[in-house]
Parts: C-alpha cells; sequence; structure tokens
C-alpha cells in the first residue's frame, strides 16, 4: 500500500466519523410539530337557560365542503377578505363540524330532559335539528386586531317537513393576533352560538 493511499483512507474515515457525530447537521432540520387546539372544556351549564320539553333529533353539524378540514383559517380583511389563509404550524384536532357536534349535542341534552337523540339512535323523535356550518375563521380587521367569525344555519324539521331555519353569526374578539387566540376566540364564539340555537330552539317549541 502506497503512503498516499493510506493517507486518503486515514482521511476518509475521520470524514466518516465526523459526518456520524454531526449526526442531526446533515439534511434538512426536523421540522417542529404542529400545535393543535379544540374547543376547551364545555361551559358551566347555566341555571337560566331555557328548557326544552320535547325528545329532539341533534344530527352531526354539516359543513361546506372546504370547511370539512382541520386546517385553521384565517382572512386579512384590510387586504383580500376574499381569501382564506391557513395557519401552517397550527391545526383542529379535528375538523371544526365534529368538534361542534358533540359539543351542541351535550349543551342540548343538558336543556332537553325529555331527551336528545343522535342520529344513530333507533328510536325516534317528532322534532329534529340540523346545523349547518357556513364559516369558521379568524378575520384580521388589522395587523393586529382580530375576531373569530361563526356563521352558521340551524333547521328544525318536524316529522321530515320544515318547520323553522334561520340563519346566525358570532363575532368574537380574539385576545392575540395568532393562532392561539384565534382558537380561544373560536371557542367562545361555539359556546354563544350554541346558546343561541338554544334559545331560538325554545322560543320556536313554546305554545
Amino acid at each position: 500500500m502506497s503512503a498516499a493511499l493510506g493517507r486518503r483512507r486515514v482521511m476518509g474515515g475521520v470524514l466518516c466519523a465526523a459526518l456520524v457525530a454531526a449526526g442531526c447537521s446533515i439534511g434538512p432540520a426536523p421540522r417542529s410539530l404542529a400545535s393543535a387546539y379544540d374547543l376547551g372544556p364545555p361551559p358551566a351549564a347555566a341555571s337560566s337557560a331555557p328548557a326544552l320539553r320535547e325528545p329532539i333529533r341533534v344530527d352531526d353539524v354539516a359543513a361546506l365542503p372546504w370547511l370539512d378540514t382541520s386546517a385553521m383559517l384565517y382572512r386579512l380583511a384590510y387586504r383580500d377578505a376574499a381569501q382564506p389563509r391557513v395557519y401552517a404550524d397550527s391545526r383542529w384536532v379535528a375538523p371544526p363540524a365534529a368538534l361542534l357536534s358533540g359539543r351542541l349535542r351535550a349543551r342540548m341534552a343538558a336543556a332537553d330532559p325529555a331527551g336528545v337523540l343522535g342520529p344513530g339512535d333507533a328510536a325516534h323523535a317528532a322534532l329534529t335539528l340540523r346545523v349547518e356550518l357556513q364559516e369558521l375563521s379568524q378575520v384580521f380587521e388589522t395587523p393586529e386586531k382580530s375576531v373569530a367569525l361563526l356563521e352558521f344555519r340551524a333547521t328544525l324539521l318536524r316529522d321530515h317537513r320544515l318547520s323553522a331555519q334561520r340563519s346566525f353569526v358570532v363575532r368574537v374578539p380574539a385576545a392575540t393576533p395568532d393562532a392561539a387566540g384565534g382558537a380561544a376566540a373560536a371557542a367562545v364564539a361555539s359556546d354563544r352560538a350554541i346558546g343561541e340555537i338554544i334559545g331560538w330552539t325554545a322560543a320556536h317549541l313554546r305554545p
């Protein structure tokens, strides 16, 4: 073996060892996990909440196709409100409609001693509530000021026939201009919206 070849092999071994020691410095840096949000714990039942007095079936909340995702959406109203944007490093733990479904049904059950049925229950209820989510986003009015915007339509059916229908819009200011602030405001907006649905349903059923 020549001295030159020996030196090359020794240097090659040193280089390989250095690369192994460097480890994570080779190739792209690992990406951090995205932050995931839900709507937090449900609020305590209010003693003044209106009561429903007949069984009701509460369908899963439906959503427009572009909202059927766990992406957290925001809009820059001061630039182009018609362009929805997505937080790159934050998401919902599940599509918002799924998060709202369980919360709505639980709140309705607390307000209705007569009973609340889900879509998979075999029992019959003459009254059915359907909710369609039409918007859930964080709207920035300025770079530092934003609100959680929730828009939905509620429909009451009696024996499969339209009984009542109403559209709702709820806006809640976000405490911070980021995904965490938007998620917290969306949770408040969701609970406020569910309260409005319960009140509207109770008023419609009142003799």
